[in-house]
Formats: structure tokens, C-alpha cells, sequence
């Protein structure tokens, strides 16, 4: 009995390592982190300075404009550009960036494209609502954007260093894995030459317009 026991204990564990040897679909654990692009979000982001079209430059920043790109720090997947107007009385600087997130296993949610361009635009609107420490930068007066990507706000900000008094204005969407950010200085007070005053509602005009041409063209 003692060795039939044995050759039918020997013959279950055959069967068991066969068939754990067998080829099948791959196991899903719950809860893994995502670590590819998935449908729909983006590898890389378009000119930035393209994006924008021509009147709509003109029409926020009327007169010679002086372009520049900044060199991409992501390759693809980051494009800036700079529109800059310095003839006193106006002094302008437009800002915009457009970044698209790879997945990322620090990211909060499943650590996708989309969840790492999420924590993103949180820090980023958490910051201006409360700078953090020793920060120069004053707290935003902030306002929802419904409507506009899937998340958006416009912020204001007035720095005040060395006598001289700029206007922030900012936008930032997120559509999708990618954010976009606008920003417009407009110095209202300097130490030096005579610029200014200038108008928070036309900054906010301005930067809404161009953070819109630039999440239009995402899609």
C-alpha cells in the first residue's frame, strides 16, 4: 500500500508541473502600475511657436515682437516659446510651454502618461495658491477654467522687487498626459525708464488666448 501511495503522490505532482508548464495569457495583477503610453495621450507636443496663429498675436501683443524657442529639455515632448515687446511705455513677455508626461511609476493613481501630467498640474496650482517657503513668489489669485482640456486655471500674481511692480498672469491646462502653460509679465511700475500701467484683465485675455491656440492643437 505504502508503494502505491507513493506512485500515485508521484504522478499528482506530474500532472501539477505539466500544467503549470503549459503556456497561457499572461496574469493581470489588480493594481499594477501602467508603464506604456495608452490610447490617446501624446509623445510629443507640437512647435509651440507655430501654434499660435498670427492675429492672435497681433491682437494681444500688437507691434514688433521679438521670438524666441528655448531649447527643449524632454526633446519631443516639450516645446516652448517666448514672445517678448520691450518699447516703454508697454514691456511684455509671453511664456508658453507644452509638455507631454511619460508614465511614470512615482505618479500617483496607476502611474500612467496621464495620472503623472495630473500630479503635475496639482503641484503646480497647490504652489500658486500657497507658495511654499521662502518662495518669492506672492499668492495667486486663482480662478477655474471649465470647459477648456479636462483641467484648466488662470492665476494673477503682482511681484513687487526693487522698486518695480510686474503683473503675472497665468494659464494652465491639461489635456490629457500634456500641460500647458502660459504665462504674461506685464510691467506696470519700473525703477528704470517709463513703463506701465498695465491691465490684469487684458493680461488674463491674452494668456486665456494663447493656452487655448495651444491645447486646440493637440487634438
Amino acid at each position: 500500500m505504502a508503494g502505491g501511495l507513493v506512485v500515485v503522490v508521484a504522478t499528482v505532482l506530474t500532472v501539477v508541473l505539466l500544467t503549470a508548464s503549459q503556456p497561457g495569457p499572461a496574469a493581470v495583477t489588480p493594481g499594477s502600475l501602467i508603464t506604456t503610453f495608452q490610447p490617446g495621450e501624446l509623445r510629443q507636443v507640437p512647435d509651440a511657436c507655430t501654434v499660435v496663429p498670427g492675429v492672435t498675436v497681433q491682437r494681444y501683443l500688437p507691434g514688433k515682437t521679438e521670438v524666441a524657442s528655448p531649447l527643449p529639455v524632454d526633446g519631443s515632448a516639450e516645446s516652448a516659446c517666448n514672445w517678448t515687446i520691450d518699447k516703454p511705455p508697454v514691456y511684455r513677455l509671453m511664456e508658453l510651454d507644452m509638455l507631454a508626461y511619460a508614465p511614470n511609476g512615482l505618479a500617483t493613481g496607476d502611474g500612467s502618461a496621464t495620472f503623472a501630467a495630473i500630479d503635475a498640474y496639482d503641484l503646480a496650482l497647490r504652489d500658486m495658491q500657497a507658495p511654499p517657503k521662502n518662495s518669492p513668489a506672492p499668492p495667486a489669485t486663482v480662478r477655474s477654467l471649465p470647459g477648456l482640456g479636462n483641467q484648466a486655471f488662470s492665476a494673477m500674481q503682482v511681484f513687487r522687487v526693487g522698486g518695480a511692480v510686474t503683473d503675472v498672469a497665468t494659464v494652465m491646462v491639461r489635456f490629457r498626459n500634456v500641460v500647458v502653460t502660459v504665462t504674461l509679465n506685464g510691467l506696470e511700475h519700473s525703477n528704470h525708464g517709463s513703463y506701465g500701467p498695465v491691465s490684469q484683465s487684458q493680461l488674463t485675455a491674452a494668456a486665456l488666448a494663447f493656452a487655448q491656440a495651444a491645447e486646440a492643437s493637440l487634438h
